[in-house]
This record gives C-alpha cells, sequence and structure tokens, in this order.
C-alpha cells in the first residue's frame, strides 16, 4: 500500500529545529577535473549498502560535464565519471561507461552495486539520441567484471532496466519541460532487503491518475526471473510536491529508512514550503506503513543564511551522506563534491552526526 507524504507533515516540519549542512570555506573541484562541473554523486556499494572497495580503492561516481560557463547546460552534456577518494581528497579518474551507439542522449543519477566480482551501474538514460535535448527517461542497466586490484573490465551494452509502466505510474516521455517542473522515472537506487534477500530499484517517479501538477512519488521495482517488476509506489506526495528526487534506502536497527531530496520551490503553492533538504520516512516493514522522520520528514536543510548551498543528499548504510556544492553564498553554480557528513540514527529520528565523515 502506498503512503502519502501529506500536507499535515509539512505544516509539522520546524526549519528551525532541524539538522542544517554546515558551511565549508574550502571546497574544490577533483584532481584533475578542475575545468568540469560535478553534481549528484554516489559511492560503489556492496550489496548491504555499505561503501564498498575495488581493488583496496574507495570509488564514487558522479554527475559531470565540461565547465563552459553555462551551469544550465550540464543537464544536457552530462556523464557518469569516476571520483577516487584518498585521504580526504577527490581524483576524477574518468567516464565510466565506454563510448558507445545509445538510444538516450545523456546518462543522469543512479546507483553502483559491487557484488560477487562484479560491478552493475544502475543509471538514467535522459533524452533521445535522435532527438537531442528533450527530458525523456529511462531506467538502464550495465555491468562489468572487476578483476582483484580493481581493474574494471569489459561493459555490457546499457539496457533498459524496466519496460512498461503500471497505471500507478506516470510517464517521463515529455521531450519540452525545464528543471523541477518535469515529470520523473530516474535516479535508480539499488536496495537489497536483508528480511528475505530480494532485489529492489528505488526510483524518483510521478503519480498517475492525479489532477494536481505536484504529484512527486517513491517508485519502486523487485527482481524476480523475468527481470524487474513493477510495484506500486512506496509514497507519493500528491498535491504537496513535484519532485522527491534521489530516492534511495537503508536498512538500519531492524527498520527501513527510505530518503529522497527536494527543493523549496518544487513544493506546491498554497502549502508552506519547507526548505530545500534531505527528507524521509521509516517503516518497520518495507511495505509501510511509511511515516515521516522528525515529525515531518526533514533531516537536513541548509542553513537559512545559505539556502541553496547544497543539494542532492545521498546516504549509504553507514550513514554517510554525499552531496555537491551548488550556489555558494549566492554566486553561482560551484559543481563540486561537499564534505561528507555522519548522520546518526535514533528511533524515528535521524539527525546530523557531532562530528562529521
Amino acid at each position: 500500500m502506498t503512503s502519502a507524504w501529506t500536507p499535515a507533515h509539512v505544516a509539522a516540519i520546524r526549519p528551525a529545529e532541524a539538522a542544517t549542512v554546515p558551511l565549508s570555506v574550502h571546497v574544490t573541484r577533483p584532481t584533475g577535473g578542475e575545468h568540469r562541473y560535478y553534481w549528484d554523486m554516489w559511492p560503489v556499494q556492496a550489496a548491504d549498502g555499505t561503501v564498498a572497495r575495488l581493488g583496496g580503492r574507495e570509488m564514487w561516481m558522479a554527475l559531470s560535464a565540461t565547465d563552459g560557463g553555462d551551469p544550465g547546460r550540464r543537464h544536457f552534456e552530462a556523464e557518469i565519471r569516476w571520483l577516487e577518494r584518498n585521504e580526504g581528497t577527490w581524483i576524477d579518474r574518468g567516464a565510466v561507461l565506454p563510448p558507445q551507439s545509445r538510444p538516450y542522449e545523456r546518462e543522469w543519477a543512479g546507483s553502483a552495486l559491487f557484488d560477487g566480482g562484479r560491478l552493475t551501474l544502475f543509471f538514467t538514460g535522459a533524452g533521445i539520441a535522435e532527438r537531442p535535448g528533450g527530458y525523456q527517461q529511462r531506467l538502464f542497466e550495465a555491468s562489468a567484471p572487476v578483476g582483484a586490484d580493481g581493474t574494471i573490465g569489459e561493459w555490457t551494452r546499457p539496457r533498459p532496466s524496466i519496460v512498461g509502466l503500471t497505471p500507478e505510474y506516470c510517464a517521463a516521455d515529455a521531450h519540452e519541460g525545464e528543471p523541477g517542473r518535469i515529470k520523473a522515472f530516474r535516479d535508480p537506487a539499488f536496495f537489497r532487503d536483508p528480511i528475505g534477500g530480494h532485489d529492489y530499484l528505488i526510483f524518483t517517479a510521478s503519480l498517475a491518475a492525479t489532477s494536481s501538477p505536484y504529484n512527486g512519488a517513491v517508485g519502486i521495482a523487485r527482481r524476480d526471473a523475468d527481470g524487474w517488476a513493477l510495484l506500486p509506489p512506496l509514497v507519493h506526495a500528491d498535491a504537496v510536491n513535484n519532485e522527491l528526487e534521489r530516492a534511495h534506502m537503508v536498512f538500519r536497527n531492524g527498520r527501513y529508512f527510505l530518503f529522497w531530496v527536494t527543493q523549496r520551490a518544487t513544493f506546491a503553492p498554497d502549502l508552506t514550503a519547507g526548505p530545500t533538504g534531505l527528507y524521509g520516512m521509516v517503516a518497520e516493514h518495507l511495505s509501510g506503513p511509511w511515516r515521516p522522520l522528525n515529525g515531518g520528514g526533514l533531516v537536513l536543510a541548509n542553513p537559512e543564511s545559505d539556502p541553496s548551498w547544497s543539494y542532492s543528499w545521498f546516504v549509504s548504510a553507514e550513514g554517510i551522506v554525499a552531496s555537491f556544492v551548488d550556489d555558494r553564498a549566492g554566486h553561482g553554480f560551484a559543481g563540486a563534491p561537499a564534505p561528507l557528513m555522519q548522520l546518526d540514527f535514533a528511533g524515528e529520528n535521524v539527525r546530523l552526526a557531532s562530528s562529521t565523515t
């Protein structure tokens, strides 16, 4: 059964009482990528959601595009690139997938699983190769063997993870649009349920059969013998918010924690909007019912003094939080990894730890 993130939940948000993202004066782009933008990061993860290592190295992925002076263009030029984290320093290790013929135009966010000596990338294929500049979205996956030294072998050709929609989901097939207003079928995040062992994809979706343009949802698909099968959305924000982005799940202390990010501008205009931040819900069962964390759902927010400082928070099973620096103090898009943070989990409350990672 799908749970709702309701106007009453949003009304219960107390931004002044929420954890705020600490600002950092030292923001640098990865070594070797000083002339590139970086955003929407995620680690290579083991099947339990913890950060994995490839040949002893801590490897991450991020969306990236050349810094051509127009940050808005990055969404139409994005590719997934390797980032190695070495003693707190980020190093650009090049494109993840090789150049190849493909049905989509560019790569948007996803997740990466290292399991049984094989690396699988789940990602969003955005646009259509034959008609550039569109906002169409589909979920794709590709995999490659990994040697003992961390060497990545030959990638399989990317293939769609899900073919066809069930009635609960709105297609993200419009060519025209603008950020924050488009519909969603993107951001696949792998999750292996420790209770039962089934594999799932959690993703950003839009609810069908609604009269509101603010119809964000968190979708879910389960792997079966024939591939990935869509299930009804876990959560919807009908008449509340248009985008529940970067949706993903971790299992801690016998509970399921569902996270997403959203921006102040994507809340319905008749609500008192929550801040741009990391939000989430908790449940004892994967199917719910889901209840907002910290009362209203807000986990982390940018400070009021710099409300657009960072975005796109992603939480690992250890509670490590990655994000990127967006618009620092109103000086324009920074496009750099933000310092990692650490969350504390206590029942239905999730807070920022006193010390960061």
